[in-house]
């Protein structure tokens, strides 16, 4: 067993909810991946789970601290989420929001591949992003306009800490030219009061399950816009285009699908807002991802952030209703057939 600091912290917690014996020592192994939280798998005589505390402070290079009570947002958001699509999240086990733990089923990478690891490697599954899709537009739809919801999940400013401070305000504070733009988005999201939003729908949190998509790590869970959640993901589908440039096609196909199939679920009275919303903010997260607070890892070359900076600066200055057109704007600027 690999000890660590807290270790006896975790093992009290598990102990309590009678995950392990009274004299047992579990095996822990981190999980590596995020920035926000602690997380470990856990090896016990009863079985296997996963434990998860989170971070005041996270584990970027900027000085980024978060509210530690989202874990309690968390663990609520998922109860919820899986009484909406039964499996799209791991099973809560236990949870104590005093210490900021919660213990969860642990779901075997051999059965559950990451959909961050599947696009990296160029597969451009269309069908799965449709369903990813579908189970997001489930969850919204089911929420909406929902007032016990709506004060269960009254999370503004643990959301403004953790989304659109670090990706949006702290890109205006290094883009003087489009910081109005910006501060503009951050205003709309906030102000935008309309179902239950998971925050960080992002191929690293979902796993590929034989029944659909599993939802993993909403600490940021809020009663806002869904459509942050709806540009969140889609901003991943295009810079993924850079990562894996011989899938760009493919991937663009994705953004298509889950598009598609969020609008068939959500269904006609909401869709056409929440698209406009989600074609406007899509490039303020996309520049976000660049020169905010948590770029992503895998663009390194200046030739790439440079396409991705002036694509969202065009469409930042420029803003298109349809995200068809947003689509479009990047395929150019990848030199793709559109």
């Amino acid at each position: 067993m690999n000890e660590f600091a807290d270790q006896d912290l975790f093992i009290e917690f598990l102990r309590r909810a009678d995950l392990v014996g009274p004299s047992e020592r579990p095996e822990f192994s981190a999980l590596a991946g995020g920035v926000s939280s602690d997380i470990w798998v856990v090896r016990a005589e009863a079985g296997v789970y996963c434990v998860k505390r989170a971070l005041d402070k996270l584990k970027v290079e900027d000085d980024w601290h978060a509210p530690v009570e989202r874990n309690t947002y968390e663990v609520a958001w998922m109860r919820r989420a899986n009484e909406i699509a039964p499996g799209c999240t791991p099973e809560v086990l236990a949870d104590e929001p005093d210490a900021g733990m919660f213990a969860m089923t642990y779901l075997d990478p051999a059965t559950h591949g990451l959909w961050k690891a599947a696009l990296r490697d160029g597969t451009a599954d269309v069908e799965f992003a449709r369903r990813c899709g579908s189970v997001l537009g489930e969850i919204h739809r089911a929420t909406f306009h929902d007032p016990e919801v709506a004060d269960a999940f009254a999370t503004d400013e643990i959301f403004h800490a953790i989304r659109l401070e670090p990706y949006l305000e702290a890109t205006a504070r290094r883009h003087a030219d489009v910081a109005d733009r910006l501060a503009d988005l951050v205003r709309i999201t906030a102000e935008e009061k309309h179902a239950l939003v998971h925050g960080d729908v992002s191929p690293k949190n979902i796993l590929i399950g034989d029944s659909g998509p599993v939802l993993l790590d909403a600490e940021c869970a809020w009663y806002g816009d869904p459509a942050f959640d709806l540009a969140f993901c889609l901003n991943h589908l295009l810079l993924k285009c850079l990562w894996t440039p011989t899938a760009a096609a493919g991937f663009l196909d994705c953004f298509d699908g889950m598009h598609q199939a969020y609008v068939a679920a959500i269904g006609t009275e909401h869709g056409p807002d929440i698209e406009r919303r989600t074609a406007h903010l899509l490039p303020g997260l996309f520049l976000g991802r660049v020169d905010g607070k948590s770029p992503v890892e895998y663009l390194t070359a200046e030739v790439d952030k440079d396409r991705v900076r002036r694509t969202a600066k065009r469409l930042l200055t420029n803003p298109v209703d349809c995200l068809k057109d947003v689509r479009s704007e990047w395929a150019r600027e990848l030199e793709l057939e559109i």
